[in-house]
Parts: structure tokens; C-alpha cells; sequence
């Protein structure tokens, strides 16, 4: 086995650039181990047999990325483990088998009662600096692990759902734990949300149960030390659908939405008043509204410079932009940041529960945690209605549900207004900016990825471009 002077074995590096968490594709990687942290194999089938360290690898190629590569070593192989392995090492002493952690249960069960139990690990080769620290919140309070799995199809993070028992040997609550790979310095958006949400009582998120909060050496930041989520463990509904499935079901079979979007409207409308009384809001100044006008020009010219074929709205563009400069804006305020239809659950009994608060995955950590526009959720989600159309549109070429996607829309502000007590519509000219902002960027992702998708946000884009200067 090679080791590069950096602390990274060849078999490790050639794994992580295979993973769909790794963003450097493309790239040469130039990784380091800055740190970890070990944790004691505390699970039932394994107990103490199983050697298990976080590893904290930073990637040096281009922007600077830091991961959390949880490994496992075992010396027989871990039954039904195949999708988890990493490597297979083989010496004079015999073989060593390499996993991802969240595929072991001996890390999984480490991880969750890290957090349930409120322990602290340290850096053994730091001496002794606190490396991570579990917080727990009531919802979690007296759960044991019964058994782990991997939630497949994440592109950016790693979810391990555990089936669980109450002390006592009684039936427990399932949970999901969300492993970062990519940590950053600074509070994780999906963790500080989502308590702020359960704090204040609110039932639009999942209930929290803790999470993991990490330091490792930034030579970058005050002390040389950074702090940032590692993990977080909430309440996992299972056997439930997501709206987007939900909505491209109905519209199929030509069922009205109209009630369940309203429903969703009002949903939406309560997370964004939680949040607004839970967290720092402020007015929005003309100095803010300068800024994101002048963030929606530059992203078109972005977007324009990678679908050329998007050029042709520049003119009336910036009519668009003029328009929404010089309207009447709501407060500035946290929001969800990346709504749409695939964040939302339909949970029986219980209504619409909002998933995933982290925000835009293309926006850097900071602005994500600033407050913002809660008309940029309106907007996702009206966007979120067009695909629905459209997706079907393609699938079923001369069949059209417009009617039915504009219905839900309708429906959705309608609900939005009645329980925010704001008028959205007052602020249409902001609101269509914001819709056309996310539609180019769906533009892009389109071309890159489904061209043949690229007809949905580019009918969109003609349309409120109609709308916004015919008004």
C-alpha cells in the first residue's frame, strides 16, 4: 500500500473521487488529512471488535473542500457490506476490509449515540483538543439503536435511517441521521432551521432529536480552529410520498390539486412566520435591494454565457429587473432557500412536513445563512408546479396540463396569503424576478444534464418576461 506525504493512502484517494458527494470531478485532487477522531465500537454484534476513525481530508484542488470520510476496519468481512467497501488490504497478519462508516452498523450505532449520549471525543493527535461534541434535544431521550441503513440516491451528503427502541424495550420512533461530507465553518442551515422550527413548537419540520457539532485546525480562521455541524438526527417518516410524486400523480390522472396546494401554500406561509419570529429578521434597504438585483443580472449573464440561447431575453430582462428594483419588497428574513415539490412530504394525519433546510447547494455556506427574500421560496415552488406540467408535457407528447399546474398556483398563493396575512401579489414584479432567476438557473442545469428538458424553463421565462412588462 502507497501513502502519499500527505497522510492519504492510494486505495482512499482513488475512493473518494468516485463518490457523489466528491465535488472536485474534473480535477486533479490534491488531498490532506487535517484531523479526526476515533470512536468505540459500542454496537451489539461487534462490540470492540471493529477499529472506527473520522477522518477530516482536505481537498486543495481549486476551491478548497474539506470532507468527513468516516472509515471502519474489521477483519473478517462485514456480512452484506459489498456496497460499503473501500478496500480489501492484505499483509503477513492477513486481511484488513476498509468500509465507509454509514454502511457499518458499528458506526452507525457509534455516530447516533455520540449524539443521544452528549459525549465529547478528541484529536488524539492533537493532544486532547475537543474534536467533536453530540447534543441531544428531548424527542431523542431514552433511544436506543436497533438497527442502520443507508438512505440511497443523496448526491451531496450521507443519511443513515435507524430503527430504534425505547429504554424499557419499547417500540421507538424511526430516526435519520444526516452525515456532511462537505463541512464548513459556521452553523449548517438544515440544523439551525429545523430546532428553530421545533423550538417554537411548530410542526412543519421533522421533530430534531440532536446533533454533532466538530472543531478541526483552519489556518484561515481566529486561533486556527473552525467549527462547523458534523451530523444531524431528526424524526424519519417513513412509508410517505413526497409532493412532487404526489402532484405528478394527480396531475396525470387529471385530479384537482387545487386543495392540497392550498394546503401547501399555508404550510409554507407558517414556516416562513416561525422563522421570522424565531430568527434575526430586518427591513429590506434599498442598498439590499441594489445588491440582489445586481445578483440576478450577473447570474443571467452566467447563464446566458453557458446557453447561449438564452441571450435573447437580455433586453427585456433588464426591463424585468427595473421593474422589481423600484417595487415595494417584503422584509429580509431566514428562509428555506431551496423549496420546491421534493422537499415537501405528505404525511398522513399530519399535513405537509418541509425537508432539507441547508438552501441552495450552489451557493456558498455564508449566504445561505443570511437572511433573504421569502419570495424566493414562493418562487421555487410555483417553479416546482411549472415542472410538474412539463415533465408530463414531455412524457406525453400533445398532452397539456397547463390549466391544471396554473390552478395550483393560484391555489398555492391564495393559501400563502390567507395565513401569511401578506399579499404576494402586491409584490408581483419582485416575485416574477425571482421566478425567472430560478428558471435560469434550471436553464442551465437543463443543458448541462437533460437538454431536452430545457424547453420547460425556457416557455417559463418567455412567459413571465410577457407578463412582467405588460403589467
Amino acid at each position: 500500500m502507497e501513502v502519499h506525504v500527505n497522510g492519504i493512502p492510494d486505495y482512499l484517494e482513488a475512493w473518494i473521487v468516485t463518490q457523489r458527494w466528491y465535488a472536485g470531478k474534473g480535477r486533479a485532487p490534491r488531498f490532506e488529512d487535517i484531523g479526526g477522531f476515533e470512536l468505540e465500537d459500542v454496537s451489539d454484534g461487534s462490540h470492540g471488535q471493529v477499529s472506527i476513525r473520522v477522518h477530516l481530508i482536505l481537498d486543495h484542488a481549486a476551491n478548497p473542500v474539506l470532507y468527513q470520510v468516516p472509515l471502519t476496519e474489521r477483519r473478517t468481512p462485514l456480512p452484506g457490506g459489498e456496497s460499503g467497501l473501500v478496500a480489501t488490504l492484505v499483509d503477513e497478519s492477513g486481511s484488513t476490509h476498509i468500509y465507509d462508516g454509514p454502511f457499518d452498523p458499528a458506526y452507525a450505532t457509534a455516530l447516533l449515540r455520540l449524539i443521544l449520549d452528549e459525549r465529547e471525543v478528541q484529536d488524539p493527535r492533537t493532544s486532547g483538543r475537543l474534536a467533536a461534541r453530540g447534543h441531544r434535544y428531548p424527542y431523542g431521550d431514552g433511544l436506543g439503536v436497533v438497527s442502520s441503513r443507508v438512505l440511497g440516491g443523496e448526491q451531496s451528503n450521507t443519511s443513515i435511517v435507524y430503527e430504534t427502541v425505547l429504554r424499557g424495550d419499547g417500540p421507538g420512533s424511526p430516526v435519520i441521521c444526516k452525515l456532511f461530507r462537505a463541512l464548513h465553518d459556521g452553523d449548517n442551515p438544515d440544523v439551525v432551521l429545523t430546532e428553530a422550527l421545533g423550538t417554537a413548537g411548530s410542526t412543519v419540520a421533522p421533530r430534531v432529536i440532536g446533533h454533532l457539532t466538530g472543531q478541526w485546525r483552519d489556518s484561515g480562521k481566529p486561533h486556527g480552529l473552525a467549527t462547523g455541524h458534523l451530523a444531524f438526527a431528526e424524526e424519519f417518516l417513513p412509508g410517505v410520498q413526497d409532493a412532487w410524486r404526489v402532484a405528478l400523480r394527480a396531475a396525470d390522472v387529471g385530479e384537482d390539486f387545487t386543495a392540497p396546494s392550498r394546503a401547501l401554500g399555508e404550510t409554507t406561509a407558517e414556516m416562513h412566520r416561525t422563522l421570522a419570529t424565531a430568527l434575526p429578521s430586518r427591513a429590506t434597504t434599498p442598498a439590499d435591494i441594489v445588491q440582489i438585483v445586481s445578483n440576478m443580472r450577473e447570474r443571467f449573464e452566467m447563464a446566458a454565457a453557458q446557453v447561449p440561447s438564452l441571450a435573447v431575453y437580455r433586453e427585456a430582462l433588464r426591463e424585468v429587473y427595473v421593474r422589481a428594483a423600484s417595487s415595494p419588497w417584503p422584509p429580509l428574513q431566514r428562509i428555506h432557500g431551496d423549496f420546491h415539490l421534493g422537499q415537501v412530504l405528505a404525511v398522513p394525519g399530519r399535513g405537509w412536513v418541509v425537508l432539507d433546510f441547508e438552501g441552495e447547494p450552489l451557493r456558498p455556506m455564508t449566504e445561505r445563512s443570511l437572511p433573504d427574500i421569502p419570495l424566493r421560496d414562493v418562487a421555487g415552488m410555483l417553479r416546482s408546479f411549472d415542472y410538474v406540467a412539463g415533465s408530463i408535457a414531455l412524457s406525453q407528447p400533445g398532452r397539456s396540463v397547463t390549466e391544471w399546474a396554473l390552478a395550483c398556483r393560484r391555489a398555492f398563493l391564495d393559501g400563502y396569503i390567507e395565513r401569511s396575512g401578506r399579499d404576494v401579489r402586491a409584490h408581483r414584479a419582485v416575485l416574477d424576478a425571482f421566478e425567472i432567476d430560478k428558471a435560469l438557473y434550471e436553464a442551465v442545469y437543463e443543458a448541462r444534464n437533460r437538454p431536452a428538458w430545457l424547453s420547460i424553463p425556457r416557455d417559463a421565462i418567455t412567459r413571465l418576461i410577457e407578463r412582467a412588462t405588460q403589467s
